[in-house]
Formats: structure tokens, sequence, C-alpha cells
């Protein structure tokens, strides 16, 4: 549910890199709703000829912190996450 995603980013530093398909379509659906900023890039596949759609999340909209606010709390979720230069993580 993109909602519970939502809860998630508000845990951990962002910008955030997204890459399980799953999540990037949540990332879509809560940028459509305007809830959070984000951007899309496609990088290349390791399967021949494919690609893969990534995202980066910026920040959460206003609108996404009071969405948030208004869910309450939030099922602990675990944060693995990698470092990279230039602040970015990946989830």
């Amino acid at each position: 549910m993109p909602l519970f995603f939502l809860l998630r980013l508000q845990r951990v530093q962002l910008p955030v890199r997204v890459t399980d398909p799953e999540e990037v379509r949540k990332v879509s659906v809560l940028l459509a709703t305007g809830l959070i900023e984000a951007e899309f890039a496609t990088i290349k596949s390791r399967t021949r000829h494919a690609a893969e759609r990534v995202a980066t999340v910026t920040r959460i909209t206003e609108e996404g912190l009071a969405e948030a606010a208004a869910v309450g709390k939030s099922p602990a979720f675990a944060q693995p996450f990698v470092r990279f230069a230039g602040g970015l993580r990946l989830m």
C-alpha cells in the first residue's frame, strides 16, 4: 500500500533511491497524488535488451506529511539501505 510506503519514507534520510519494481510503482502513485517529490530514470538491466526504472525520492510534501500524520502510528519496518556517495541511499 502506498501509504505504508510513505510512512516508511518518513523514517529514512532523503534523498533515497528506490529500485524494487513494486516500490517504484508506489513512488509513482505517491508522486501523482502530490504526496512526495521524486525523479525517475531508466537504467540498463543485466538482462539483455531490458531496462529497469528507478526512482529517487527527494522529499515528502506538506500534503504528504499531513496525510502521514492522519494515518497515525505505523507498524515498525526494517530499514535496510546502502549508502552511496553524494548522499543517496538504496532501499
